[in-house]
């Protein structure tokens, strides 16, 4: 009976070990890495100076995003919202997917896997397209929309 009641204890934690929440460093950093950092790496420039880059250059090359704060910043703010609108399936662009969905994976099941981790990581209910400040039609995020995301280092 002991012997049962400890194989079901370690059962019970092996299972929430695995039920652990995705993290930076050892969900997200390895997508980033894999399938973005060829043109938003480590010499990519950083938002603000890619922001100051002639339109025809910046259409040719990314921005760095290849470190949490820097992911974060086309999650949260200044580039509010860009992540989620570049890299969404379409599910909530009108059936048309983000320029960079295709870079998530190499078959449509591994970028359905790792959409779903970035989703899960973000939060529930945190994946949202609205930008900082209203645009046309898109109203601009919410205090309550930002505040769904978690994000965890």
């Amino acid at each position: 009976m002991k012997r049962t009641l400890i194989a079901a204890a370690l059962a019970g934690f092996a299972l929430s070990a695995g039920a652990q929440e995705p993290t930076w460093r050892a969900d997200i950093a390895p997508i980033v890495k894999k399938g973005c950092s060829e043109c938003h790496g480590v010499e990519a420039p950083e938002f603000g100076d890619w922001m100051l880059l002639p339109d025809a250059k910046r259409k040719k090359e990314g921005p760095r995003m290849d470190t949490y704060t820097t992911f974060m910043s086309y999650v949260v703010w200044p580039a509010t919202g860009a992540m989620q609108r570049r890299l969404d399936d379409g599910a909530n662009a009108g059936g048309k997917p983000g320029n960079m969905y295709k870079h998530l994976g190499e078959t449509d099941a591994e970028r359905a896997k790792n959409l779903a981790t970035i989703k899960a990581w973000l939060g529930e209910g945190a994946w949202n397209l609205n930008r900082f400040k209203a645009r046309e039609s898109v109203p601009g995020v919410t205090k309550e929309q930002l505040e769904k995301i978690k994000a965890k280092y």
